[in-house]
């Protein structure tokens, strides 16, 4: 098996080629955040997250340490520090899974099946058990306050021509009725 650094390189290219946006912390391998999307046809879909990865040392043997920087309200996410509890990243993870893995498979699922008796989230854990349709809505609320691409960090230039085209249009801010058409 090849050295945790060239393998650390390896899952680090491997992710950047899935099409996730990587930006490094330093000029070192070990810390970068991933622009993570929520899950099609779920409750976070439309939601955008920066998502902080450190790798310790003894990746691929060690897992990695994971953290929602903008806010995201789930049972098994900390509200504050974006920590994630996931039992598969923190306790049975495998020097067989790689970091497309965790933003493929490992994150999603979080997403889509929460954990609500082993929760970092408290209140979340509570209301989900509690009244799903309100925490529902509260994860909503959460994905339109807090996890819009701006939100995670991701600048205008950074969007696709068919989403400016769509902002654009959205865009209504009045400032024709000051300045005029433009001529044609």
């Amino acid at each position: 098996m090849s050295s945790p650094s060239k393998r650390r390189e390896m899952d680090l290219m491997k992710l950047m080629m899935s099409d996730y946006k990587v930006e490094m912390v330093n000029d070192g391998m070990q810390e970068f955040f991933v622009e993570f999307r929520g899950p099609t046809e779920s409750i976070y879909q439309g939601g955008v997250w920066k998502v902080r990865v450190e790798l310790p040392d003894a990746y691929p043997y060690k897992s990695p340490s994971i953290g929602f920087i903008n806010k995201i309200y789930h049972p098994n996410v900390d509200e504050m520090s974006g920590s994630v509890c996931l039992d598969v990243i923190n306790q049975t993870w495998s020097p067989m899974f790689d970091l497309v893995n965790v933003f493929e498979v490992f994150l999603p699922q979080l997403l889509l099946y929460p954990n609500p008796s082993d929760p970092l989230n408290g209140e979340a854990a509570a209301l989900m058990m509690r009244d799903r349709p309100a925490y529902e809505q509260k994860v909503k609320e959460f994905c339109d306050k807090y996890a819009k691409p701006e939100d995670a960090g991701i600048t205008p230039e950074d969007k696709s021509s068919d989403e400016e085209e769509l902002s654009e249009d959205e865009d209504d801010s009045g400032d024709e009725d000051i300045v005029g058409k433009p001529d044609p």
